[in-house]
C-alpha cells in the first residue's frame, strides 16, 4: 500500500449489521489511517455539505476522499479495501470485467439489505466484533 493514497470517508447505514460487520472489520485494519466511517444515521452526515441526500447514500455506497471528490458504487469498495491493506479485494473490485456483475448484485443487496441483514448480519456482526480489534473512527 502506498502512502500517498488520500484519505477516504465511507458513508454506511449504521442500522444494517452486514454494513455494521464490514465497518468493523475495515477499522480493524486501518492502521494506516486512511478511512474514516460516517453512519449516514448520524448527525455527522450532511447532506447539505455531501450534495447526496440519505436516500442516495441508502441506495448506493458512497465515499469521498480527503480532497472532497465524491465517488460511489463498486469503485467505493475498491478504494476502501486499498486503504485497508486488502490488495486481493481491492484489485477484484477493481476489474472493469466483473464491475456489471459486481453492481448488480450490490444494487440488490442495497435495496434488501435489512432483509439480508435479519439473517446473516448478527452471525457477521459476531464474527467483526470477535476477530476485530479496533472501534469505527
Amino acid at each position: 500500500m502506498t502512502s500517498s493514497l488520500q484519505k477516504l470517508s465511507l458513508f454506511y447505514d449504521g442500522a444494517c449489521p452486514l454494513c455494521q460487520a464490514e465497518i468493523l472489520f475495515l477499522s480493524g485494519r486501518n492502521q494506516a489511517g486512511l478511512l474514516e466511517f460516517i453512519d449516514i444515521n448520524s448527525g455527522e452526515f450532511r447532506t447539505d455539505l455531501l450534495g447526496i441526500s440519505c436516500d442516495e447514500a441508502l441506495a448506493s455506497m458512497y465515499g469521498q476522499y480527503s480532497d472532497g471528490k465524491l465517488i460511489h458504487g463498486v469503485p467505493v469498495f475498491s478504494a476502501a479495501y486499498s486503504r485497508a491493506n486488502l490488495p486481493f479485494l481491492a484489485w477484484l473490485f477493481s476489474r472493469k470485467m466483473l464491475r456489471p456483475l459486481l453492481n448488480v448484485g450490490y444494487q440488490f443487496f442495497a435495496k434488501n439489505r435489512h432483509a439480508i441483514s435479519r439473517v446473516l448480519g448478527p452471525g457477521a456482526l459476531w464474527l467483526a466484533k470477535t476477530f476485530s480489534t479496533r472501534a469505527p473512527t
